[in-house]
């Protein structure tokens, strides 16, 4: 075979259509299950101001600092969105969202960028699956999105997975918080990563979130955010546990679980799976009651989750999960000779109307090629054409899966179908 003169960048991979089913079904099990919790779908730009991404996910963290893929046209500069959080905020503020009335339930689906080295689970283009609620700051938002991203994957038959729960709390009790961490860890701090070390001082949280192994020793024994909790932020998260324990959601507290993007305040929680071995993360979120002020807007409450597309695929790979149906078309349309093409194509439409899918050869091959063909594509039924058939006006509708035949009008082979 010969070697292709183009091929796709590296890290953004075709989905061919052997696969492309099984990503529809989980796009139409999302849509269906934020239906019925009531979220509205919201699409945004791919590309968007690098102004709003620095300031919307943090100058320090991993994606501004080294994983956006950014473009300049005269004085303008844009990226490709990494995220979608930001984006919904923007829009949001844009178009004076809050003047609908209520909180914001939104959802969304779609390609993210990032220039990093690709591995198991995450190309430079991956997909992700979010929701956001904007303009409460009520825990039932909290346990509700939380239930939503729960109900996807149980949805899916995902039931191997854990909920991972903290609190960073508000403002206030986060300050007080990084200037306890940063008092433990500034003794041993030039035996920790530079990553950590730069960290230090502007967010010392995102510490507590670093995958070098030399800050592990460190990180495990430092001090806990929950004994630096103001009255407000402890009686949310203690709501939040409440409510979770009533609907039956199980959790693990992990007092050292930040999120990576520095808008986050008080909740966050992680899902995890142990059926993705090391990459584990199936999806993540918190409350960020700081960033839609942070873009322009009024000080509003929200929170919200996103969930790797491509990393729930590998989990229903390990789990056996089939997606979708095996691929089928119900009529296939076998025609022998220039005058029974004719009839199919124009007969091709009534099938299709009639609600059935239906194709027919496009190579003017013979009938067992034809036949062949129809099995390759796993036709329900196949009608046979020829010019006997049609001086008669009758066809033979064959049922592949039981090789059983009849000899019937066009119309009466749309109601048996039908039936």
């Amino acid at each position: 075979m010969a070697k292709p003169k183009y091929t796709s960048h590296v890290g953004m991979v075709d989905i061919l259509p052997d696969e492309s089913p099984k990503w529809r079904a989980l796009e139409n099990i999302i849509h269906e299950e934020a239906a019925k919790f009531n979220f509205e779908e919201i699409r945004t730009p791919i590309l968007e101001q690098t102004e709003l991404i620095v300031r919307g996910i943090g100058q320090l963290t991993d994606i501004v600092s080294k994983e956006i893929f950014a473009f300049e046209k005269g004085d303008s500069h844009y990226v490709l969105r990494p995220e979608l959080t930001a984006p919904v905020v923007r829009s949001y503020v844009e178009h004076h969202l809050e003047q609908r009335g209520g909180s914001q339930k939104l959802y969304y689906i779609g390609p993210m960028f990032r220039a990093e080295k690709p591995q198991k689970g995450r190309q430079r283009q991956f997909h992700q699956f979010g929701a956001e609620v904007i303009g409460s700051d009520d825990p039932v938002a909290d346990v509700e999105i939380i239930a939503l991203m729960i109900r996807v994957y149980q949805r899916i038959g995902i039931d191997n997975f854990e909920l991972k729960l903290n609190s960073i709390g508000d403002p206030e009790s986060r300050e007080a918080y990084k200037e306890a961490l940063r008092d433990y860890l500034r003794p041993n701090l030039d035996k920790m990563s530079e990553v950590s070390q730069i960290r230090f001082e502007k967010n010392p949280l995102r510490i507590l979130d670093s995958k070098e192994e030399q800050d592990q020793e460190y990180i495990k024994n430092a001090p806990v955010i929950q004994d630096y909790l103001n009255e407000e932020s402890d009686s949310h998260f203690d709501k939040i546990k409440e409510y979770l324990d009533q609907l039956g959601i199980n959790y693990t507290l992990d007092p050292h679980l930040v999120r990576g993007m520095d808008y986050y305040t008080r909740t966050a929680f992680e899902l995890i799976s142990p059926d993705l071995g090391s990459q584990d993360a199936l999806a993540g979120g918190g409350r960020y009651d700081l960033l839609v002020e942070e873009i322009g807007g009024q000080p509003t409450p929200a929170v919200g989750f996103a969930a790797g597309m491509e990393r729930l695929m590998i989990a229903c790979e390990e789990l056996d999960i089939e997606l979708a149906e095996e691929k089928s078309v119900d009529v296939y349309f076998v025609t022998l000779g220039d005058a029974a093409r004719r009839f199919a194509l124009t007969h091709l439409p009534k099938t299709r109307e009639a609600g059935l899918s239906a194709t027919m050869d496009y190579k003017s091959r013979s009938m067992k090629a034809q036949m062949k063909d129809a099995d390759r594509e796993n036709a329900r039924y196949t009608i046979i054409i020829g010019d006997n058939e049609l001086n008669e006006g009758k066809f033979t509708l064959r049922n592949m899966k039981e090789s059983e035949e009849d000899s019937l009008t066009f119309n009466e082979i749309l109601e048996k179908l039908g039936k």
